[in-house]
């Protein structure tokens, strides 16, 4: 029971490190896509926990039922060979756009936080990511065991020390609609879509390596949750900076102006988590490379590091802006996809 227990919350962790990226993490892309509505975003956050929780052990149960061990091999099973080709090149894309953003939310953190340049974060980002890919990712796991807990942690007290005075209640509820419209209705299913779309990249061979049902089930439950911690924390937080929109890392902002004394170390998990993800994108990006060119492996990275740096020279808040939106709308497919195909994950 205890080594259940055990696995579970080591597939949560995996669950969270993969989901939580750069956007996630410096609060731009809970701005986007949630605290831009207003009180909507509040029950968008609440929608998104239901489908992180839901979908994400259905993508896992589906895995280790049909023994996929690349998300290849999972949308083959959902899409159908011919389609799932297609599919399969958009998704690579995807992740190819998604790693520049947190590339380039790397060179944001070093620009904002500070005062360096962009393009030091970015070549540096780049270089440690190398580094580490040509010697073997077997700390990655590792790092992300870390990282994530005093990620929710920081971003508990972040919530607690932003509503203090203020009153829980009054910014929760008192949170005027900024937007609304189709774009707040729709947020939450392509916000989940788009990051379970592109989670498979890792959900997917860790569900096939474990094979037990109960326990990928306990584990996407807990990673789900702890998402949605983080997620309506973070917007509770952010829903106090003023004109928050205009800040590439806002969550660093309220860090400094609520508890300075604990700033660096907040920017160091920021970082930390940015770089975990790019790395777990690299590698999911050389992996399904190669099985379209036939070249080595460092050739491949040398080539992914090239067009992920042209494209994170765009600014980071931009990027984030124009990408993540339009993948969200596309990953909607595969979302109903999954949610369409029979049997309860937890059975």
């Amino acid at each position: 029971m205890l080594a259940r227990w055990s696995g579970a919350f080591q597939i949560a962790a995996v669950y969270v490190g993969t989901i939580v990226g750069a956007g996630f993490a410096t609060g731009r892309e809970i701005v986007e896509f949630f605290t831009r509505f207003g009180f909507s975003g509040l029950i968008g956050i609440l929608i998104t926990g239901y489908l992180f929780i839901f979908i994400g052990a259905k993508i896992m149960v589906l895995s280790a039922k049909i023994g996929a061990d690349s998300y290849e091999i999972l949308n083959n099973y959902l899409f159908g060979e011919r389609f799932a080709r297609y599919i399969n090149i958009l998704f690579l894309f995807m992740l190819l756009g998604v790693t520049s953003v947190m590339i380039s939310g790397a060179g944001a953190v070093f620009d904002e936080q500070l005062g360096l340049s962009r393009n030091v974060g970015i070549l540096l980002t780049i270089f440690l990511a190398a580094a580490i890919l040509m010697g073997g990712i077997k700390g990655l796991f590792a790092v992300n065991s870390f990282v994530v807990p005093i990620m929710i942690l920081f971003s508990i007290i972040l919530c607690v020390l932003t509503v203090r005075g203020l009153g829980f209640h009054e910014v929760l509820f008192a949170s005027k609609l900024q937007e609304g419209g189709w774009r707040a209705l729709i947020s939450p299913f392509s916000y989940s879509a788009f990051n379970l779309a592109l989670a498979q990249v890792v959900l997917v061979p860790v569900a096939n390596e474990v094979k037990d049902k109960k326990v990928i089930y306990r584990g996407a439950v807990l990673g789900g949750f702890f998402l949605t911690v983080i997620l309506l924390t973070s917007h509770i937080s952010l829903s106090t900076l003023p004109e928050v929109e205009k800040y590439g890392i806002p969550t660093a902002e309220l860090m400094k102006n609520t508890a300075s004394g604990l700033y660096w170390i907040f920017i160091f998990v920021i970082y930390g988590e940015i770089f975990t993800s790019v790395i777990g994108n690299l590698f999911g990006l050389g992996r399904q490379i190669k099985t379209y060119v036939k070249l080595p492996e460092p050739l491949i990275f040398i080539g992914i590091f090239l067009v992920t740096y042209l494209i994170s020279i765009v600014e980071y808040g931009k990027l984030l802006s124009y990408l993540y939106p339009v993948f969200g709308y596309i990953s909607l497919l595969f979302l109903f996809l999954v949610w369409r195909k029979n049997g309860n994950p937890g059975g």
